[in-house]
């Protein structure tokens, strides 16, 4: 994709349409308080974790593995199979549903970032779309999954590498894009 080589942007004009937050403020506003003084601290313990992202909507499995100073957005649109572990300061940033199937891992400084913008929207409007991670996924330290993929199962999205379409059942992407 080739930018063209000036983009007036309207930001003033962006409408945030078709985004659904899929709770009220209220919900919202006790999530935030959660997150940022109890669910990331190093002193949470992680078994607490996974009950506090279902008592806000999350479907989690059973022997998940939540460490300190994970961000998640929404809960009420994650899903965690079981057996599934989540390293260090990753971020789920889940504007759309994010889908982890069992035996996955989501590494240290892992990103999962279902939301973008339609870079030719002058208004920079919301581009959108759920993440699926299939079962025995291996998402890798400082690795980013972006909005629309599916890593299949199996497969692996190494270290600091950016998922910007599927990976096939098995596949393994470097920081080099090989698959």
């Amino acid at each position: 994709m080739t930018a063209p080589a000036t983009t007036a942007r309207r930001l003033r004009a962006f409408s945030g349409g078709g985004y659904d937050k899929g709770r009220g403020l209220l919900t919202q506003a006790a999530w935030f308080a959660v997150l940022n003084h109890v669910f990331v601290k190093w002193w949470c313990p992680p078994r607490l974790r996974p009950p506090l992202l279902r008592a806000f909507g999350a479907r989690v499995g059973d022997h998940v593995l939540i460490r300190h100073r994970v961000r998640v957005q929404w809960p009420w649109k994650l899903t965690i199979g079981d057996d599934v572990w989540v390293g260090e300061d990753a971020w789920l940033i889940n504007l759309e549903p994010i889908s982890i199937a069992s035996d996955v891992c989501v590494s240290q400084g892992a990103v999962l970032c279902t939301g973008s913008h339609q870079w030719r929207s002058l208004s920079f409007e919301f581009d959108n779309a759920p993440i699926r991670l299939e079962s025995g996924a291996w998402v890798a330290a400082r690795a980013i999954v972006l909005r629309g993929v599916t890593v299949g199962a199996g497969a692996v999205v190494g270290a600091g590498a950016v998922a910007h379409r599927d990976v096939a059942p098995g596949a393994v992407l470097t920081t080099g894009g090989k698959l």
